[in-house]
């Protein structure tokens, strides 16, 4: 079974769970991409136990993006500034 702890990231990068056909999650990705975070995507329709994951920290929902934060906190469809903070 998969669990949060297989998908930390680095301190300074994120891990992303998304979908390919989620209009959040690339804005995400555009807005970050003008700073230094990296992103660590995770597609949770190919990668399994993902989805479980994701729906463990949203009432059961499989909200995208919900993003993973290097301290094992995760944020559900953050901006952009949030990111930053936490990283």
């Amino acid at each position: 079974m998969a669990e949060f702890k297989d998908f930390l990231p680095a301190t300074g990068e994120i891990t992303m769970f998304s979908t390919e056909w989620c209009g959040y999650c690339k804005r995400l990705k555009m807005m970050l991409a003008s700073t230094d975070i990296k992103i660590n995507e995770i597609n949770i329709e190919t990668t399994p136990g993902t989805e479980e994951l994701v729906k463990s920290v949203n009432n059961g929902n499989a909200v995208v993006p919900t993003v993973l934060f290097a301290d094992g906190t995760t944020a559900t469809n953050p901006s952009l500034g949030v990111v930053k903070e936490r990283v």
